[in-house]
């Protein structure tokens, strides 16, 4: 007979005690009587049956009704981030697109559904904090930004690696690597030591950013191929790089003082560049006036030794004659600039021979005329 017939329950009459004697604790509404819910879906069952029963057909519809219900389970959705891969017996088959796909129902096959097409994000060096006070701050990690150089230097490299999963290598990517954000991340760093323990530190706190980048980049994309994880790596950004706290001070008096060198040279380059071409268009000049000079000197020489020979020549055909053309034109051009008349008293008998003295009025009225204007 059922416990809800006897009234009490396994324990007796009432139900207002338990096994020990003693009433029930709580207060709560009572559960559900597990043989009546039994009793209660027979009842529908057989009302809905034909006949009353179950029998053969019941039997057939029920199983008919799980095969369908076992069939539609194999119907799932992949998101649009999202590649599925289906497993046949837990073995890799095939990847399906985004959308509504099908696979055998369970246990024949199964889907993983990654988020295959999402870029991820890895911060090396720093953490990001979100704060409802000071909002998102930026913590420093040193025993992962730390990296010696080089030359044997320290520097403090802060940087993210975008990556995300290769479009035909979700298998790789879901079975190879278990802990595929661990994996990138120490990856990522190892990389970026080997590169930064191979470059001095100059080149990498001024201008070798971009290098750095893409060679950490290939190194890091290498392993990881070498690894068959199945990612790509988009890109490697840094995000800060500088010398440790304890010294940056002295590093930028450093830097300060190669900026001061660098600025004396091109201040030295740049007066040298305007000094020596003034320099050298003077001594083009002189040399051309030099040149100049000479060829008229030259040609001067020239044609006073052809004059004097074609003189020369004259004054072999008439010796005298010449020599008293000579004494006349030397006479003339030294005497024919001047104000004197000179003559010559020797060959005339008496001195000044006709020779008729005349007053310069004229003259002398025209030297007074100013003076007697001005009184």
């Amino acid at each position: 007979m059922p416990w809800s017939n006897q009234g009490g329950g396994p324990w007796g009459s009432g139900g207002s005690k338990g096994p020990w004697g003693s009433g029930p604790q709580s207060s709560g509404p009572t559960p559900p009587n597990l043989e009546e819910l039994l009793r209660r879906s027979q009842d529908k069952l057989r009302s809905v049956l034909p006949g009353g029963n179950l029998g053969s057909r019941g039997f057939a519809l029920i199983t008919l009704g799980a095969i369908v219900l076992w069939c539609v389970s194999g119907f799932f959705r992949v998101e649009p981030d999202e590649l599925g891969v289906v497993l046949r017996f837990g073995k890799y088959v095939r990847e399906v697109q985004p959308g509504l796909n099908y696979h055998l129902p369970y246990p024949i096959e199964t889907a993983l559904t990654p988020k295959a097409l999402r870029v991820n994000k890895i911060d090396v060096g720093m953490r990001v904090v979100d704060d409802a006070r000071r909002g998102t701050t930026v913590r420093d990690v040193p025993e992962e930004s730390l990296m010696l150089t080089g030359d044997e230097n320290i520097v403090d490299v802060d940087f993210s690696v975008l990556w995300k999963i290769k479009p035909t290598g979700v298998g790789e990517y879901l079975f190879n690597i278990q802990n595929p954000e661990g994996t990138v991340k120490a990856v990522a760093e190892s990389a970026m030591r080997e590169v930064i323990g191979r470059s001095p530190i100059q080149p990498i706190l001024t201008g070798a950013r971009q290098n750095i980048e893409a060679a950490v980049q290939d190194l890091m994309q290498k392993t990881l191929d070498h690894y068959g994880a199945g990612i790509l790596v988009q890109q490697v950004q840094m995000q800060k790089v500088d010398p440790p706290t304890q010294v940056i001070d002295s590093f930028r008096d450093v830097q300060a003082a190669r900026a001061d060198l660098e600025r004396a040279q091109n201040e030295a380059q740049t007066y040298a560049n305007r000094v020596v071409p003034e320099a050298r268009g003077r001594a083009a000049q002189i040399q051309q006036n030099a040149e100049a000079y000479r060829e008229q000197t030259v040609a001067e020489a020239t044609g006073q030794t052809s004059r004097f020979i074609k003189i020369h020549d004259q004054y072999k055909k008439a010796p005298e004659v010449t020599r008293r053309r000579m004494y006349l034109e030397t006479m003339e051009r030294l005497f024919g600039g001047t104000d004197k008349i000179i003559l010559d008293a020797g060959t005339g008998g008496a001195a000044g021979q006709g020779v008729v003295p005349i007053l310069p009025l004229n003259e002398l009225m025209g030297r007074r005329a100013p003076t007697g204007g001005g009184q």
